[in-house]
């Protein structure tokens, strides 16, 4: 019994997963902008929820933080955080990227009902906006003329005084401008793309360190099934299957 007693105290002692003996820091540093339900200020969304049941279980404890699109970039790029959530694959070359995406972004067209209804194959043809540091115009075919916004409270009255064609951003976004209009029937959304969505490690040996486990974790998840009940409560699309693979 007393055997029994010292082997259980010694494998406590490394769990779990023994991740500071693997060289995978206790702690990880995330950045984001804040997306409603998606990434709260205050911890809570279904982002924050899918990530911590990634890297919890294995030990290392996950750290929230708000700031705009481009200055979680920039967090990352100088060290001060290990990664910056949502980006698109490849979206700066500053990072290092994982395999797998976490979920997938639903990209929309807001435009007048007057407009033609755009497709993923037309929509470069448009003169399109979206706010600074997306970058839309590397993920959509064919754009030719775009304009970067700062803040998403001008586009309605940019698309009512014909300035712009479309403006392009994920779902919930589009319907957060959509809200703001006194006359919503004006304007017609319409889906364009699906685009995954990583995490965007810092280019250092822990933030290495910490892609590779989120590797790890994230297929091992997929396979299970455990993150589906995340989405679930958050009334959120569940973006794998069992046989999913890495994008």
């Amino acid at each position: 019994m007393a055997m029994r007693t010292v082997l259980l105290a010694m494998l406590l002692s490394l769990a779990p997963w023994a991740a500071a003996a693997e060289g995978v820091p206790k702690q990880i540093h995330l950045v984001s902008e804040e997306w409603l339900d998606y990434t709260n200020a205050d911890g809570t969304g279904v982002a924050w929820d899918v990530l911590r049941k990634v890297f919890e279980p294995a030990g290392v404890k996950v750290v929230t933080q708000s700031a705009p699109y481009s200055r979680a970039i920039g967090l990352v790029k100088r060290g001060e955080a290990d990664a910056w959530v949502g980006s698109y694959k490849e979206e700066n070359d500053d990072n290092l990227y994982p395999r797998w995406h976490f979920d997938m972004d639903h990209i929309y067209a807001l435009g007048l009902v007057s407009k033609p209804v755009p497709t993923q194959q037309t929509i470069g043809q448009y003169r399109l906006a979206w706010v600074r540091g997306y970058d839309f115009g590397s993920y959509l075919p064919n754009v030719h003329e775009f304009r970067e916004v700062q803040r998403r409270e001008g586009i309605l009255p940019m698309l009512e005084h014909d300035r712009v064609d479309y403006y392009i951003d994920a779902l919930t976004e589009v319907d957060y401008v959509l809200g703001q209009a006194s006359h919503p029937e004006r304007f017609r959304r319409t889906h364009v793309a699906e685009l995954p969505l990583y995490l965007a490690f810092a280019r250092n040996d822990q933030a290495k360190a910490l892609r590779d486990l989120f590797d790890k974790r994230m297929a091992e998840l997929v396979r299970s099934g455990e993150l589906k009940p995340i989405f679930k409560r958050w009334q959120q699309p569940y973006p794998f299957s069992p046989d999913s693979k890495p994008h």
